[in-house]
């Protein structure tokens, strides 16, 4: 990889990691408070990266994401258990990292070259992202709590479990549909842009 193309790709990394920072930090960019529970957008600026940077830097914005999100569980949580859940790294940043490398690698699966991918392509790919995320953060915290590692234990988890369904029905069915729907109306014309 030439010079100018490796700085090309190094700042196109830097503005999807400032874009995830910003919409870590500012209300209604990332996440969209809907009660006490709040419809997550971020996995498409990560879904994004991936499509147009590749796996690898699309795990660099997700792991971005995560980090954020570890560090607001301590000072500036985002709801009343993610006190409790999101101080542990495999809920807050794994799941994060793996929605840009699963999603990217899902992409290349599909298509070759992501310039040449479909509409259907890119919006299944931000479907696929989205339930990275869901199942991921959900299926860790079922995890880690049944292992005694989360400090949940004055929990009643017959209490928790539907809520946690819960939040997979209200949370994750929207963030997919708008993943999938937001993913190839961004990716598509940058794409045209790619080196």
């Amino acid at each position: 990889m030439n010079t100018q193309r490796r700085a090309y790709r190094i700042s196109i990394l830097a503005l999807f990691i400032a874009i995830v920072v910003i919409q870590n930090i500012i209300p209604f960019l990332g996440y969209i408070p809907i009660g006490p529970f709040s419809i997550v957008i971020i996995q498409v600026t990560v879904v994004v990266a991936a499509i147009m940077l590749g796996p690898a830097d699309g795990a660099w914005v997700g792991l971005t994401w995560g980090l954020i999100n570890w560090i607001r569980a301590f000072v500036w949580p985002t709801s009343p258990l993610a006190i409790y859940v999101l101080v542990n790294p495999l809920v807050s940043v794994l799941p994060r990292v793996a929605v840009g490398l699963i999603s990217g690698y899902f992409l290349l699966s599909l298509v070759n070259d992501p310039r040449h991918a479909k509409i259907w392509q890119l919006s299944l790919t931000g479907i696929v992202g989205s339930v990275i995320n869901t199942v991921l953060v959900l299926g860790f915290m079922g995890i880690l709590y049944y292992l005694g590692w989360l400090p949940l234990n004055k929990l009643n988890v017959h209490a928790v479990m539907p809520w946690l369904l819960g939040i997979m029905g209200t949370n994750g069915v929207p963030e997919a549909v708008l993943s999938g729907v937001l993913v190839p109306l961004i990716s598509k014309p940058l794409l045209r842009f790619v080196k």
